[in-house]
């Protein structure tokens, strides 16, 4: 058994591929890629060929390996012979120098690198074959802290936790592990991870400024020059590492490397990450209150709650993991894979297959078009949402799971909206991508309404803020527990407050909440107005009447409030925006024997005090 064999056997199916597919390459192909992100396990897989075969694919001479980043290495041969390994090929120049060698003579070269040549200058067309090596599965992980002396079952999950499924920040954390840390201590071992990742990436890029803007990256999720705080020079050379990617955002770091750096940036600097994470929300706010179209307004409300949920939300929708998974509508042809994700998804709820699929049935008579199929990489389906446009001709389908809420949370004026059944993955980082898919597509629909049994669900839906209308009156997936119905509506000028409530629970009214008071005050008898104005609806403030009478009785009654302070603000509020068109700010001040400074300290005091009133009365009911 040779050198590669052993290593197969010891590092498990995943990689036993990857030498299959290297090799095969190397035996077709001239010029060949191997790629991957850093700490991957390029350069293992590599050392297993090249010792296995010295002769690489019945070359006449052995393989010469070359490492390019090393600061001593030997010039690179001329001329012709067999298989040239170039490896590390991200440094300054690597690539250039290798693509140098293109014109020198015919041979054989097998290039190493962390991002596809393809997208490097002049690379282009010139490579024949590339194998992009994946993360290993999480069981293989779990495999390696086995045999590196993990014992505790607990430290080995966090190996696979953080790690997600590259080998370089798995070996650091069983390190950090061995060396003291225990599997509750996940900050501290995170910082080891990182800082043999930031060690790598210096390869990439010399120098140090870039290390502090990348872990302000990975805690804000994406960022453009202005919110990293980032000349153009900087935001250039940071967006060239290999483990930055380009989003309609700005510059993103990739999972895993994400989550390990934050987590040892949260660990390190607790108070300087919180301030980070709450500018950067501050500033995703602003944005989509200004965004102009409903695509921007999607991406700009996943990274809103990327920055403003909960551990639940974050952990369900943005996995230490990246995905290959993209999602679309189902085809005519689909209706095999339809069936068999159903019956995956009823068998994860503890479902009677029987009654699933009376139901399902109901959707499935609208079409697949009322279904999304999530594809792993080789395009197998692999997830599914059932999404149904509400309204009269979906009616049928949706009553049995929402029964005595149809009419109220499914009839016009709602109908446009959608109706969510069912979302499931058969891995945590394509269900990701299938939640983010509802999320746009919500979004974009302006309502959705969801049904579900499945705890986790609920408790995601509650993280995100949406009402809750109650359970339906009977257990419709024989599976003891009744499913709860759900709404929550994407109203573009409420958005910005949504995504404030969601990441400032019980910190007073925040700025989008404070100015839609004050336009709703301004506009006081505009029902048109007082409907765009943004601000949540309660049982008490459902339509433009109903919040006009509420904002004037809260008025009166801070008016009359016990506070000498309160009162005058109250007054304020009431001479200026109920005393007639014609008061000014000026006249009311004179009226009020109030100066200047002290008047417009008592009108910001008087909107606050009626917008945290506000957000009292409409947190229970949703939004």
């Amino acid at each position: 058994m040779g050198t590669a064999e052993r290593d197969r056997g010891r590092r498990g199916g995943a990689r036993a591929g990857d030498a299959a597919r290297l090799r095969a390459a190397v035996e077709s192909s001239t010029v060949v890629n191997l790629t991957g992100p850093p700490g991957i396990g390029k350069s293992a897989l590599l050392a297993g060929l090249v010792a296995d075969a010295p002769g690489t694919a019945g070359a006449r001479e052995p393989a010469v390996v070359v490492d390019l980043a090393h600061p001593e290495r030997p010039p690179l041969p001329d001329g012709t012979g067999g298989l040239l390994v170039l490896d590390g090929a991200d440094g300054p120049g690597h690539a250039a120098e290798a693509l140098d060698l293109l014109g020198t003579g015919p041979r054989r070269l097998l290039v190493v690198s962390r991002r596809p040549l393809a997208a490097v200058e002049g690379w282009t067309g010139r490579v024949q074959a590339t194998v992009a090596l994946a993360p290993l599965p999480e069981r293989e992980v779990a495999d390696l802290a086995a045999a590196a002396g993990i014992e505790d079952p607990a430290a080995r999950a966090l190996v696979v936790r953080l790690s997600g499924g590259v080998p370089l920040l798995a070996g650091a954390a069983c390190r950090a592990l061995h060396a003291g840390a225990g599997p509750g201590d996940e900050g501290a071992v995170a910082d080891q991870a990182a800082g043999e990742l930031t060690e790598r990436l210096a390869r990439e890029l010399p120098g140090t400024r870039w290390q502090h803007a990348l872990r302000l990256l990975a805690t804000v999720g994406a960022g453009d020059e202005q919110l990293l705080s980032a000349g153009p020079e900087l935001f250039t050379r940071l967006g060239a590492l290999s483990v930055v990617r380009r989003t309609p955002l700005g510059l993103a770091v990739r999972e895993p490397y994400r989550t390990v750096l934050e987590t040892a940036y949260r660990w390190r600097r607790p108070l300087a990450h919180h301030s980070s994470r709450s500018r950067a929300a501050a500033y995703r706010g602003t944005l989509l209150a200004r965004a102009g179209t409903p695509a921007a307004r999607a991406a700009l409300v996943r990274e809103g709650l990327f920055l403003n949920g909960d551990a639940t939300l974050r952990g369900m929708l943005f996995p230490a993991a990246e995905s290959p998974v993209r999602v679309a509508p189902a085809q005519d042809g689909d209706a095999g894979d339809i069936g068999r994700l159903l019956h995956g998804w009823a068998r994860r709820g503890g479902f009677d297959g029987a009654r699933a699929e009376r139901i399902t049935e109901g959707w499935l008579a609208h079409g697949t078009s009322a279904f999304r199929l999530a594809r792993d990489a080789d395009g197998r389906a692999c997830g599914l949402s059932a999404l149904l446009p509400l309204g009269a001709a979906t009616a049928d389908a949706v009553e049995p799971v929402l029964q005595q809420h149809t009419e109220h949370v499914a009839a016009a004026p709602r109908a446009g909206g959608l109706f969510l059944g069912a979302a499931y993955a058969t891995e945590p980082a394509a269900h990701a991508r299938i939640l983010h898919d509802i999320l746009t597509d919500s979004v974009l629909a302006g309502h959705l309404v969801v049904s579900t049994a499945t705890a986790d669900y609920q408790r995601l839906v509650r993280g995100m803020g949406f009402r809750l209308h109650g359970s339906v009156r009977e257990d419709v997936y024989r599976c003891g527990r009744r499913p709860e119905v759900f709404s929550h509506a994407f109203a573009p000028a409420s958005l910005p407050l949504w995504l404030e409530r969601l990441g400032g629970r019980g910190a007073g009214p925040g700025e989008h909440l404070v100015a839609g008071v004050t336009r709703a005050l301004r506009h006081l008898g505009d029902d048109r107005a007082l409907a765009g104005s943004g601000l949540p609806a309660g049982p008490a403030t459902s339509t433009p009447a109903a919040l006009r009478e509420w904002l004037r009785e809260a008025v009166y009654r801070l008016a009359e409030s016990g506070d000498p302070v309160d009162a005058e603000a109250g007054a304020v509020l009431a001479a200026y925006y109920l005393g007639g068109p014609a008061t000014t700010h000026h006249q009311v001040a004179g009226r009020l024997h109030l100066g200047r400074a002290t008047y417009f300290r008592r009108l910001r005091r008087g909107v606050t005090a009626i917008a945290a009133a506000l957000g009292e009365e409409t947190a229970a009911f949703g939004g």
